[in-house]
């Protein structure tokens, strides 16, 4: 864990670089509560979690006022362990675990932001919806609102392929952002509900700013590396 100065000159840095208009997602799994109090301490509030049972285990010795992201691949048998407080769902990539959102969300009288997820890697361990997957999905919801009336569908999240090759990043990420705009762009927002077109992390937030994103999820820049 970095110091306090390095720490708030490395946070200051790269909200500087983001602007006002890209929301901050510090990716605080396997760290400490300590590494989160440190950066809370420093005025941000948006976290995020890749596994349940860690989410469970840090949400309850932190802040209130903290927004709980969690940004990993979640089986529909586990939503009901955080709906209670997660703030934006990251990988929705089905119409079961979209359903099961809507079911735990109504037993706490909340409603649950989700962004679903979309495949554009080339890699074929990465989790998402294909474009006609997507497109069925987005159908489903908007023609039945009476069936998810407690989620609220925010915008798009992706995670582009693993690799040096900038080009091919930035076309991974561009078609996203046209799928954003398609099912996103002409949408009207009330103050509460911003769309948000979710991707970038670390290694290539700078190139999914320079296409549109307008959430970026960052961890090792903030807390190190895993084990650090």
């Amino acid at each position: 864990m970095m110091d306090r100065d390095d720490l708030q000159a490395v946070y200051k840095n790269i909200r500087t670089e983001l602007g006002p208009g890209v929301k901050l997602v510090a990716v605080s799994k396997t760290k400490p509560v300590e590494a989160i109090r440190e950066l809370y301490g420093l005025g941000q509030r948006d976290f995020g979690e890749n596994y349940v049972q860690e989410l469970v285990d840090k949400q309850p010795q932190l802040p209130d006022d903290i927004h709980w992201h969690f940004i990993g691949h979640l089986q529909s048998n586990k939503v009901k362990y955080i709906a209670s407080f997660v703030h934006l769902i990251h990988g929705v990539d089905s119409l079961r675990l979209l359903q099961e959102i809507e079911k735990q969300a109504a037993r706490h009288h909340r409603c649950i932001g989700c962004l679903l997820q979309v495949h554009i890697a080339r890699e074929e361990t990465k989790f998402g919806l294909d474009a006609a997957e997507l497109d069925e999905l987005m159908r489903t919801v908007r023609n039945e609102p009476h069936a998810f009336k407690h989620i609220r569908l925010r915008g798009l999240m992706g995670m582009a392929s693993f690799t040096d090759d900038e080009a091919k990043v930035r076309e991974e990420f561009k078609g996203l952002k046209t799928l954003f705009d398609t099912y996103f762009g002409q949408a009207e927002a009330s103050p509460d509900q911003h769309f948000y077109l979710s991707m970038g992390m670390s290694g290539d937030y700078k190139i999914a700013i320079r296409e549109g994103s307008s959430m970026v999820r960052i961890g090792s820049l903030l807390f190190g590396r895993r084990g650090d």
